[in-house]
């Protein structure tokens, strides 16, 4: 297929800089979130014709279900990690490893979405089957807490974001209901004071260590904390109270299976849902790309791709 944008993680830099302990061989090629466009098929493909619009999955075996594995191997087979990635020109995958891009979004849109996108979405809707007048606190402003921002509204819930100021007007922009400085040295008072003391039902917990403390202490009753994010590092640590006597849930999340992400993009299509993107950049500018990840973007980070085929898929 010709790709046709890259979008970048985090997950991406830390590969490219040290290998992230990951089995890679060489030469290894970075990147899972492509969107690109179908220009020849091999035997036996049937998901697909020349000139559909695709997108990759971002744990591509992982069709449905619990993710493979045992308690003492988890599997963590990814594009752009145990897979060779796809920021290329061409790649070639197997049929069942893309879905279909929503119509709604160009290339550069849709790229944003396996792997940001559905770990918000497989969150929030897949795990906490998140309703109608929740309360989701979501923190930072990257490409994931930004998409859990959006799904929250699409399903009625309460936003508040935890960010830096000068950030709020913009995620007030996209819906957030509220926003708490995340400078402030009594955060979880004045989640309180927003909540009537209620706290979250949801929490999009995008910082680790020693953060996932202070999402105990701000989840509800029966609350739901989603593990995603090591920002602050892989060594997590909570008081063991508000965990026990708020019977509060935590899951942790990487990414999604494919049927979920299909639900996701089924969604994203209806409500014509845009993804927020930060910069764009061209493959020679993947340095300063990979630098811009470091800065604290607002929404996503895309590589746009040579476009070398013409509308109807041929080169």
């Amino acid at each position: 297929m010709a790709v046709g944008a890259v979008a970048l993680n985090h997950r991406d830099k830390m590969v490219i800089e040290s290998g992230r302990g990951l089995p890679l061989s060489f030469p290894f090629t970075p990147g899972s979130d492509l969107a690109g466009r179908i220009v020849a098929t091999g035997e036996g493909v049937e998901r697909f014709a020349i000139g559909d619009r695709v997108i990759s999955c971002f744990t591509p075996e992982w069709i449905d279900g619990l993710r493979a594995g045992t308690a003492r191997t988890p599997v963590y087979r990814t594009l752009g990690g145990f897979f060779a990635g796809v920021l290329a020109d061409y790649v070639v995958l197997p049929d069942h490893w893309l879905i279909a891009a929503p119509a709604t979004l160009d290339d550069v849109q849709a790229s944003t979405l396996p792997c940001a996108a559905l770990t918000a979405w497989f969150a929030l809707v897949e795990r906490g089957r998140i309703r109608a007048g929740d309360t989701v606190l979501i923190r930072g402003t990257g490409g994931v807490a930004l998409f859990a921002l959006q799904f929250a509204k699409m399903h009625g819930a309460t936003a508040i974001l935890s960010c830096s100021p000068e950030k709020g007007d913009h995620a007030r922009a996209l819906g957030a209901d509220q926003i708490i400085d995340r400078h402030r040295t009594d955060e979880l008072d004045a989640l309180y004071a927003l909540t009537g003391d209620r706290g979250a039902d949801h929490i999009v917990e995008t910082v680790g260590g020693a953060h996932l403390g202070l999402s105990a202490q701000a989840a509800a009753v029966g609350g739901r904390i989603y593990q995603i994010g090591a920002l602050d590092g892989f060594d997590l640590s909570s008081p063991a109270m508000p965990l026990m006597m708020k019977d509060v849930t935590i899951h942790g999340i990487a990414t999604g299976h494919r049927r979920a992400f299909e639900d996701m993009v089924r969604a994203v299509e209806r409500v014509r849902m845009e993804p927020v993107i930060d910069s764009r950049f061209p493959l020679s500018g993947l340095p300063d790309a990979l630098d811009r990840l470091d800065t604290g973007p607002f929404g996503k980070i895309v590589i746009e791709m040579s476009d070398r085929t013409n509308q109807d898929g041929s080169i």
